[in-house]
């Protein structure tokens, strides 16, 4: 995930926006009769990004964990879930509950909308293209960090080794009663870890990012419970309509659906 993933880690993650993510839990060290691997690392890496660079849908729901630090030195962690539709190459539906907000989003292929349900208030804003340059558009133009985009886009690899100082194969591990290849990868400013279902569908289980330039080193977790491919989506499944009474935001307005509470610290640098 490379310089992506380092960004990712240090900014506030707006989850608000798209909960796009993944993976289930649980995790086993490897055992001690083979020595990790990095090529075996990336070749396994390379595998799961062709295998979900292929699918045209894919639909997912998920839980996710991000760790904050306070003043204090206190590691605090909030939970959300959420499901997301994804059809290739332009459309995308999400939604993601949490303790401080009730967010979906829609794109269309033209055009983003977000509804926050716990406010009754919805933005739009224009982002014709494909979803990989959605993904690209929030991050850069919105300043919105998605832990987890890069396993979506359609040639995910090249961007997830990117900046890659060091790759592990640790060995398995089961996640929600699935077998997985656990890998680990080191960038400059994060450690990430994923593990990756065994066979022919090797599929993305969990996500742990840690940043190293934070104090206490604090974590995202993603984690996926189910998942289907080749699904067909229905007529109107990225239409969006704004609930009656409704009221238009300003795109800026969106922190305010965060999946933290406002004020909330992040850690500071160690």
């Amino acid at each position: 995930m490379g310089a992506r993933l380092e960004r990712t880690a240090n900014t506030r993650i707006a989850v608000a926006l798209v909960a796009i993510v993944f993976l289930a839990t649980g995790f086993a060290l490897a055992g001690e009769d083979a020595p990790p691997q990095g090529n075996d690392a990336k070749a396994i890496l390379k595998a799961m990004s062709d295998y979900l660079g292929s699918q045209k849908t894919i639909e997912i729901t998920f839980d996710s964990d991000i760790e904050v630090i306070t003043p204090q030195l206190e590691k605090i962690q909030f939970a959300s879930s959420g499901e997301m539709l994804l059809s290739r190459p332009d459309k995308m539906r999400a939604h993601r509950v949490g303790g401080y907000a009730d967010v979906s989003m829609v794109f269309d292929g033209k055009v983003v909308s977000i509804l926050g349900k716990s406010v009754n208030g919805y933005a739009q804003f224009d982002a014709p293209g494909s979803l990989d340059q959605l993904f690209e558009a929030l991050r850069v133009g919105h300043g919105v960090a998605l832990p987890g985009a890069d396993l979506l886009l359609s040639n995910p690899y090249d961007v997830l080794v990117a900046d890659v100082l060091e790759a592990k194969h640790i060995g398995r591990g089961v996640v929600e009663g699935v077998e997985c290849e656990h890998l680990a990868f080191r960038n400059g400013e994060t450690d990430w870890q994923l593990w990756v279902e065994l066979g022919d569908a090797p599929f993305p289980r969990k996500l742990v990012i840690t940043s190293k330039t934070m104090n206490c080193a604090p974590q995202y977790t993603m984690r996926v419970k189910s998942w289907k491919v080749g699904v067909q989506p229905a007529a109107d499944a990225f239409t969006f309509a704004a609930p009656a009474g409704a009221k238009k935001l300003e795109a800026d307005a969106l922190i305010d659906l965060d999946e933290l509470p406002q004020g909330a610290p992040i850690g500071g640098k160690p």
